[in-house]
């Protein structure tokens, strides 16, 4: 069916992200896999063909284009190459750190970041997850205590995607403890600062090419320059990213069951029982006809959260409920298919 979403430059955008997907990741997703980790070059490639930072204003590198529907584009692909660890990195660069620069960094920061973020040779990550405190962002312990012109910034961080690649981190720490969220703001720690040191990288169930990994600050002197948007104010920041950053799962777990369904559909084509084709049985049309139906109901609800997310009315509440559907979706879906 077609999607009234997407226009011809989109399509045609799609047709060339596809072919990278292809030939820049496809070939090399077995090697990251078994290594847990993809080479910086992929970023450098994708800078090079304009694939990082497509929202970024023209005169730091970017593009200019403000029109989430080629993030989805690319959520899109990398989830239907069957490779997405490798490419969550790029998702994670592009989708959920940037829009935190573009909306709070002053200008010296912006020409500061942003050419690198755009060239691919500066990798983004965020971190907020501690050990002790899971998603319960008031709860965090890391800290980061004014001294003069630096913050010494002191705690750990887990889970933390782009973790062992990222040049660029934003971390959430309290500026005044005694204010809980209140208090939180969000600092750009950068690689090679003294006390800033990386953990393990850690060893998942899935996703094995994404690098995931622990974080820890000991002491870590980051001039008050780094310090992103205002002062007590990172929690409230966070919590701007959501609907954007839910959206990302939301899309990539819709085009995850549509490749699961299509290579489930060409299996039953071609696998044979009783001397004809598995897809020929009642109960198998029953169900590709069945998930068809649901991917279908869940594209179209993505598709209208994507474009409330360009007019800037799309709600926490409606982004959650579509990271929520589509997520359980894919577990209901990968089942019937295997």
């Amino acid at each position: 069916m077609k999607r009234k979403l997407f226009n011809e430059e989109h399509e045609m955008f799609r047709r060339t992200f596809r072919h990278f997907v292809e030939t820049e990741i496809v070939p090399h997703n077995e090697e990251w896999e078994k290594q847990g980790i993809v080479s910086r070059e992929l970023y450098r490639r994708a800078g090079e063909q304009g694939f990082l930072g497509m929202a970024v204003p023209e005169k730091y590198g970017g593009a200019g284009i403000d029109d989430y529907c080629y993030a989805s584009i690319m959520q899109e692909e990398i989830a239907r190459s069957n490779a997405s660890s490798a490419g969550l990195g790029l998702s994670l660069h592009n989708d959920i750190v940037l829009p935190y620069i573009l909306r709070h960094a002053n200008e010296e920061q912006k020409q500061r970041w942003l050419p690198g973020v755009c060239s691919g040779e500066s990798i983004l990550a965020i971190a907020m997850t501690e050990p002790n405190t899971g998603s319960d962002l008031a709860s965090i312990r890391a800290t980061a205590v004014r001294q003069g012109d630096h913050y010494i910034v002191n705690g750990a961080k887990t889970f933390i995607t782009n973790g062992i690649l990222s040049d660029l981190i934003i971390v959430a720490a309290k500026t005044d403890p005694m204010q809980g969220r209140r208090g939180m703001s969000l600092l750009m720690v950068e690689r090679g600062m003294p006390g800033f040191t990386r953990g393990r990288k850690l060893d998942k169930i899935g996703l094995k090419a994404q690098d995931t990994a622990e974080l820890f600050l000991e002491d870590v002197r980051v001039p008050i320059e780094n310090l992103l948007g205002e002062e007590g104010h990172g929690f409230k920041y966070l919590i701007s990213g959501l609907p954007g950053e839910r959206m990302s799962i939301a899309i990539m777990a819709v085009a995850a069951c549509q490749a699961a369904l299509e290579l489930t559909t060409q299996y039953c084509k071609d696998r044979t029982a009783f001397g004809q084709p598995i897809g020929s049985f009642q109960n198998s049309r029953f169900k590709l006809a069945e998930m068809a139906t649901e991917i279908e109901i869940a594209r179209v609800f993505t598709d209208r959260c994507i474009e409330e997310l360009n007019a800037g009315t799309l709600t926490v509440e409606t982004a959650a409920m579509a990271k929520w559907w589509t997520t359980e979706l894919q577990g209901r879906v990968m089942d019937q298919c295997l």
